[in-house]
């Protein structure tokens, strides 16, 4: 087996707010010296694990990103027939195990129950803390120490597997990401640009005022993106206890779910879900590299050509050149092309699991 499987994509987004910044607009990056459009590796990998695509394929084998977990467990025991602050207390000492709480006593809205930071819960420590409140219900006493000892290396949570976790408090059950995710660039110079907007009140007739009901502005932007992802294959498997069959699952759906499932953001103000138009998997044991300096100088179509045909083009001399400088970067690639109809998501499922 292959040691490393890279991919390049490119996905082209029509006017959206994909993935927004402090103010509300577009992410952008200045690259070559020019403005680029930007989707943060963190708004992809979310939009993928939280996807259809992984709750089909994946259920029961995803974790739980929370820092409200005391919250749930001091509710759990509250329906136990448990006494309330009993309950905030016991509920208290099994938040903890999984990070500092937020306050020492009751506030308002729970912080005593609330964890500083997120913490990622595999499906095995989910299951321990469900066992330990009902246990602890039913016999109406607290937890122990080594009823508290809830923290594990997570084996079959395949998000935490490809992602990664960081525990400060307890860093012996950090995992290291298996897949690593860069931020996608618009391969060609952006422009954020502003969408003036009205809406219209229904029961306003026009009789007296008729002006708008409600007027606003937001920042939207287009563009054909690049994407690269690096799957190391050997640590991904380790990260699932070495079981090959969850792997090849975990994949086949992280496949899927980067060629098809868009970020969220704004989704229903412009409808710009998009699939991949072009995919470059490469495999093979040696040092990755990523095919952004593509892109440098940005893409400028003339004339009769094409975005997208110029881009892949630009991928494949990048890819050949390094291949010249370097010897062979990859053992064996594969693409698929929707503006030529060349390729298949199946086949390249089957070429990166394989």
């Amino acid at each position: 087996m292959s040691r490393f499987v890279q991919l390049h994509l490119l996905t082209n987004y029509p006017p959206s707010n994909l993935n927004r910044d402090d103010t509300g607009r577009p992410k952008t990056a200045l690259v070559g010296d020019a403005m680029r459009l930007r989707i943060s590796s963190q708004s992809q990998k979310r939009a993928w694990r939280t996807s259809d695509v992984f709750e089909v394929s994946l259920g029961g084998h995803l974790g739980t990103r929370t820092k409200m977990m005391g919250m749930e467990v001091f509710k759990a025991l509250k329906n136990g027939k448990v006494a309330e602050k009993v309950a905030r207390d016991w509920a208290k000492s099994i938040a903890q195990q999984f990070g500092k709480l937020k306050s020492d006593k009751k506030t308002d809205n729970d912080e005593d129950l609330q964890i500083e930071q997120l913490a990622h819960f595999s499906p095995e420590e989910r299951a321990a803390i469900d066992a330990l409140v009902k246990a602890c219900a039913g016999r109406n006493g607290a937890p122990t120490e080594d009823d508290l000892k809830l923290l594990s290396k997570p084996k079959t949570a395949v998000d935490i597997a490809m992602f990664g976790r960081m525990l400060a408090d307890s860093p012996a059950f950090n995992m290291e990401a298996a897949v690593q995710v860069a931020h996608a660039i618009t391969v060609h110079k952006t422009a954020v640009e502003d969408d003036y907007f009205s809406a219209v009140d229904d029961l306003n007739k026009g009789l007296e005022d008729k002006g708008a009901g409600h007027i606003g502005e937001r920042g939207y932007g287009a563009g054909l993106f690049y994407l690269y992802v690096c799957i190391n294959l050997e640590l991904l498997k380790d990260n699932l206890g070495g079981d090959e069959a969850l792997t090849a699952k975990a994949l086949e759906a992280l496949i899927h779910a980067m060629t098809k499932v868009s970020p969220t953001g704004m989704q229903n103000s412009h409808a710009s879900r998009a699939y991949a138009s072009y995919v470059l998997a490469e495999k093979g044991d040696q040092q990755p590299r990523s095919l952004a300096q593509a892109f440098l100088k940005p893409v400028k179509p003339f004339d009769d050509e094409d975005m997208l045909d110029k881009a892949a083009k630009a991928i494949a001399k990048r890819r050949d050149n390094f291949d010249k400088v370097y010897g062979a970067c990859a053992d064996a690639r594969y693409e698929i092309n929707v503006e030529k109809g060349e390729g298949s998501l199946a086949e390249l499922v089957t070429f990166v699991k394989e």
